[in-house]
């Protein structure tokens, strides 16, 4: 789902044009981390530099997700090494040939969490850097990061994933553990992720492990605390038919079923921004992440 990252880095790799710093933003769950290891390996095959790594090699092996690792990629967190001395000790070090490998690859995760003498630390080896290291950092929040850094990196945006993408990850996850889960279901796992991978298969171990192997919507909607389709069409009902009772009925079976409150505002809020939409535009990829079709949309829509 990261198609406007992966085509301009595949086409640098053909091509040769190898920047000796990248920038990987984005929120969270999106794959920055993922494509940083993704991007080491194809640097490092001993095919390449190739937008496609052999998986055959010696490095390629080593960098697998089951892999034994590499001395040559080396993973630092800035959250918790985001001090001046880690940064003086990755420059004097960045110095040194590479032990096996093509490249020294340093992949720096929440490089905003670096200190500001870090960071200055840093910048010379990032300003003039030995021709075989190459820096691929992440971060979440770009705007932390000194435009010193920015200048000398090829920068990158990350975007939310769309909830059809997340869907399809998902159903190939079921598939591969044999868990039976219909559609529907499955589709609130990926709307809760609200457009972070990460998020929407934490959710999934969450019902696996609440149902099991046989999840019904049900389970999801329990095991999650987010509430169905028929309880928001309960509410739009209700308002739309100038009923309060039975807008508040539907709060107090929301509670009695255990579900998060903030949850349900959240849902109630988004639910009527479909409305909204539906009734101002015809555009399909506004209501990709809605919770009920587009028929129902309208249905709904022209109550108001």
């Amino acid at each position: 789902g990261q198609s406007h990252v992966t085509a301009p880095l595949r086409q640098a790799l053909s091509n040769g044009r190898i920047s000796h710093a990248y920038l990987f933003s984005g929120p969270r769950g999106c794959g920055k981390t993922s494509s940083a290891r993704i991007l080491a390996r194809s640097l490092n095959c001993e095919q390449g530099p190739t937008s496609t790594p052999c998986g055959t090699c010696g490095s390629c092996v080593a960098l697998a997700p089951d892999g034994p690792g590499s001395l040559d990629v080396i993973e630092i967190d800035a959250a918790s090494h985001g001090g001046v001395d880690d940064a003086r000790d990755l420059r004097e070090r960045a110095f040194f040939a590479p032990v096996a490998s093509r490249f020294k690859v340093y992949v720096i995760d929440e490089v905003h969490m670096l200190s500001k003498s870090a960071f200055n630390a840093l910048l010379k080896t990032l300003e003039e850097p030995p021709p075989n290291v190459e820096f691929i950092m992440a971060t979440t929040e770009l705007h932390k990061v000194p435009d010193t850094i920015l200048s000398r990196c090829q920068q990158f945006e990350f975007r939310t994933i769309a909830t059809a993408k997340i869907l399809e990850r998902l159903r190939l996850i079921s598939d591969a553990e044999n868990i039976s889960i219909p559609d529907d279901a499955l589709r609130e796992i990926a709307r809760s992720g609200e457009g972070s991978m990460r998020d929407a298969q934490s959710a999934l171990d969450q019902v696996i492990s609440f149902a099991g192997t046989k999840i019904k919507k049900k389970d999801v909607e329990l095991a999650l605390g987010v509430a169905g389709a028929d309880i928001l069409i309960r509410v739009v009902k209700g308002i739309a038919e100038h009923q309060p009772a039975e807008a508040l009925a539907v709060v107090d079976d929301v509670v009695m079923r255990g579900h998060d409150l903030r949850n349900f505002c959240r849902d109630l809020l988004a639910h009527f921004r479909d409305l909204l939409v539906t009734k101002v535009s015809a555009s399909e990829e506004l209501l990709e992440s809605a919770i009920c079709d587009r028929a129902e949309l309208k249905r709904q829509a022209e109550l108001f």
